[in-house]
């Protein structure tokens, strides 16, 4: 069966797409010049696999490779799959991100900030976590391992940024067989910092469960269907202290649409009692707004 596509385009949406995109882009390009290379570190997914390759490059054949030609190289099958697997739009925007960040990492001077290689790993992962992150906010990604953990969360509902960063360590044994094992730890420093702060800064695909304690649950619903699209579950319950009748409305959503469905429960019902509760396993239907 063909799938349906939505041929409605929100400007504002695809100019947030852009604008995140190219700030994304930006970032990434000036870390890599300021502090991956000054700490001679190896970032994660294939910003990493270009920095190898450059390296062995430049050590052991004395060819000094530029990173854009190498960086898209590598990002075109994943870019290719993604086209087809996740969606155009965001497939598009993502490669306008790999193509402006991998010639602005050609073009930007390197000037190095610092020469403490613990500094640069730890800012280093913070900054390149940060602009992963702005490209996912933005509705895009980096690319590479990002269009696989991209993948993942879409279609599979599942978060796989931490088996990313299992599987980025064997270009740092590569590395650290190659050029010494103590850039590749402090890389690993690198790479846990980055995985973090997306984790912190990127919460779209964490979930929580909503109990809400009601007198009011058609107008609780009302805010959850508006807001996040979802269902939700009610139950008759019985206030122990007041012995009197109260309904329980159960929901699960996403952790940033809480933030705002939250406010519009309590405005519904000023009286409601709200227990948010972290999510880490869910089984069976549930919709997920789509990025692309």
């Amino acid at each position: 069966m063909k799938k349906n596509v939505n041929l409605n385009i929100d400007p504002k949406r695809e100019a947030k797409r852009v604008i995140f995109g190219l700030i994304s882009a930006v970032i990434m390009a000036v870390n890599i010049k300021i502090f991956v290379r000054a700490g001679g570190l190896y970032p994660g997914g294939f910003n990493g696999v270009t920095r190898l390759i450059q390296t062995i490059f430049e050590q052991f054949l004395g060819i000094p490779l530029p990173f854009a030609p190498v960086s898209l190289i590598l990002n075109a099958i994943p870019a290719i799959v993604s086209f087809k697997a996740i969606g155009k739009r965001f497939t598009l925007n993502t490669s306008m991100i790999i193509v402006v960040s991998s010639i602005l990492t050609d073009f930007v001077p390197s000037v190095p900030i610092t020469q403490d290689i613990l500094l640069i790993s730890i800012f280093g992962g913070l900054i390149n976590g940060t602009a992963i992150s702005l490209a996912l906010i933005g509705g895009s990604s980096t690319g590479g391992t990002d269009f696989i953990a991209v993948y993942f969360a879409e279609k599979k509902n599942k978060d796989v940024w931490n088996y990313i960063l299992v599987g980025n360590g064997v270009v740092l044994v590569m590395a650290g067989i190659l050029f010494g094992w103590d850039k590749a730890l402090y890389s690993i420093i690198f790479q846990f910092t980055s995985t973090q702060t997306i984790h912190l800064l990127y919460q779209a695909y964490n979930k929580v469960t909503l109990f809400i304690v009601t007198d009011n649950p058609k107008a609780v619903y009302e805010a959850i269907y508006q807001v996040t699209n979802h269902s939700a579950t009610e139950f008759s319950a019985t206030g122990m202290y007041s012995n009197e009748g109260r309904k329980m409305i159960y929901s699960v959503v996403s952790s940033t649409e809480a933030k705002v469905l939250i406010r519009k429960v309590m405005n519904a019902d000023p009286h409601a009692f709200v227990n948010v509760v972290k999510t880490d396993i869910l089984m069976g239907r549930f919709y997920q707004k789509e990025n692309y």
